[in-house]
């Protein structure tokens, strides 16, 4: 598949979402975040930790519940117009490649996920700026922390997309991955059961730093975490790829 074909599939599927309301959730979360960091009480934190504080503020509940619920709507919505009036057989009968299709729905999921991490960065700053700590905010460990986040989500992505493929219905991935979203506020102090549940990584991955949890017991290295990252990417992206593949027209 040459690239012309590739990025023609990108703006295809760009043109679809265009035409959805998707772009209205992508704001939701940092908003959402700015509002909770503005509101925080630091009057009694030294000034030393205020920055530390904020930051574990602003990401935690992005990171525990928005974040993976989010992954999983913007992966239905990629799968929706297939899914609307035969699309999937008009689609799997256009020459194209099946794996260039798989993988421009992942770059646009992964396009949508990106802008709410970017949107997260503005609701930081904004947050800080309005406590009046701007000035001593640890970008190089918020911006590690945000791009981290993204990264652990793309094995949610590729479950995701997984599933919005082999059902039809809408709600039903959705329903899932929100059921399976909500226990990560007990299973992330879990050492035993926290490293190795996707949904749990974006959290992980955001709140860590240095090697060290934040906002609970669990001391975690940060290595584990990309490793089963990284082992659950591939086998995700490959059972996905290979049922696209073999997905009857």
């Amino acid at each position: 598949m040459g690239i012309r074909s590739f990025l023609g599939l990108l703006a295809s599927e760009r043109l679809k979402l265009s035409r959805s309301l998707i772009w209205l959730l992508v704001p939701v979360s940092p908003l959402l975040a700015l509002f909770i960091g503005a509101m925080s009480n630091l009057t009694d934190v030294p000034e030393a930790a205020r920055n530390e504080l904020l930051q574990s503020t602003v990401f935690m509940l992005h990171a525990l519940l928005l974040l993976p619920i989010l992954t999983g709507i913007f992966a239905s919505f990629v799968c929706r117009y297939e899914h609307a009036g035969g699309g999937w057989k008009a689609t799997l009968s256009l020459p194209v490649s099946r794996t260039g299709l798989y993988a421009a729905k992942f770059i646009m999921v992964a396009s949508l996920l990106l802008a709410v991490q970017l949107g997260m960065a503005v609701s930081l700053f904004a947050a800080a700026y309005y406590q009046g700590i701007a000035d001593g905010i640890d970008w190089q460990s918020a911006l590690v922390s945000m791009l981290t986040g993204l990264l652990a989500c793309l094995p949610l992505v590729a479950l995701q997309l997984w599933a919005s493929i082999g059902w039809s219905s809408f709600a039903a991935p959705l329903a899932i991955n929100v059921s399976m979203t909500i226990p990560n506020i007990l299973i992330i102090n879990s050492d035993k059961y926290g490293p190795f549940y996707p949904w749990a990584q974006p959290a992980l991955g955001m709140l860590v730093q240095g090697g060290e949890q934040n906002f609970s017991a669990l001391n975690l290295p940060l290595e584990n975490i990309l490793i089963t990252v990284g082992c659950s990417f591939v086998l995700l992206v490959a059972g996905g790829l290979v049922y696209l593949n073999r997905k009857e027209v």
